[in-house]
């Protein structure tokens, strides 16, 4: 189960004065949308650059702080890359674009309106293509303690079969992984590829599915060498996922990330 969000962690500096990112606080609704509005394209943006792009597939979602049964997402049809303010479009769990000249992907809604309509809770999800994620989901298994950054996972995500294969064009599809979602931040859909959520941010939800395409990339890798790994204790495995595996670890991870994009691409605001 996932463990309770936490705002402090021992990487914190013991220190006053030392540089460290802090989370914002915001004086106005006004002001958190658009925090929330910029750190989504900034996720959107990652994903460009880990190469997650494949054709119209993949969405990305952040929930409303004002009006909670809408989210904002990625256009229909617009690479990550160039996904900026300008082209966000807002979306109610009907799929219905209340804001925003571009069409909504239909996969993309009803995914993720099934889950933000189910848990009130997550703030934020993520889904894509991905060439490591969409071959481990067809072995249809879980990720295994293989490594410290795979133990972030352990016991926190599921394998989803229902529906293998299958475009989520179906609110049946939508309904199998919003029930999967119960208490944890991720989920490998069989034959499909990978998903992950947040109740903290969209840049937790965005760091995590980038840490979860990287385990099961290695993880493949290591099944290639035909050899016969060395797990991780359980014990131990449970001890890193509460320190390292928190929503806000997830958040500080994305931190240098978000910087580097933001010092790289000026128009991302636009």
């Amino acid at each position: 189960m996932l463990d309770t969000i936490e705002k402090k962690s021992v990487y914190q500096p013991d220190q006053p004065g030392l540089l460290f990112p802090t989370e914002p606080e915001f004086a106005t609704v006004a002001e958190e949308r658009s925090y929330r509005k910029q750190r989504l394209v900034l996720a959107c943006r990652a994903f460009a650059r880990e190469g997650y792009s494949y054709g119209f597939a993949g969405h990305l979602t952040v929930r409303d702080p004002e009006h909670p049964e809408l989210f904002w997402t990625n256009p229909m049809a617009v690479h990550f890359s160039q996904v900026c303010m300008s082209n966000l479009i807002l979306v109610d769990h009907h799929g219905r674009v209340v804001e925003g000249n571009h069409a909504v992907n239909r996969a993309g809604f009803i995914l993720h309106a099934n889950v933000h309509k189910a848990h009130p809770d997550i703030v934020s999800m993520c889904h894509a293509h991905t060439e490591a994620g969409t071959a481990f989901a067809a072995l249809g298994r879980e990720i295994r303690r293989l490594t410290q950054d795979s133990c972030v996972f352990f016991e926190d995500h599921v394998v989803i079969l229902e529906e293998a294969g299958a475009a989520a064009l179906e609110d049946r599809a939508g309904g199998n992984v919003a029930r999967a979602f119960r208490g944890v931040k991720a989920a490998i859909h069989a034959n499909h590829g990978l998903l992950t959520a947040s109740r903290h941010s969209i840049d937790a939800a965005a760091f995590w599915f980038i840490a979860l395409e990287r385990c099961c990339k290695q993880e493949l890798m290591i099944d290639a060498s035909g050899r016969e790994p060395i797990l991780v204790s359980e014990e131990r495995a449970r001890y890193s996922r509460k320190h390292i595996g928190t929503d806000y670890i997830g958040w500080l991870h994305f931190q240098p990330v978000a910087a580097q994009i933001i010092a790289d691409e000026p128009d991302l605001f636009d």
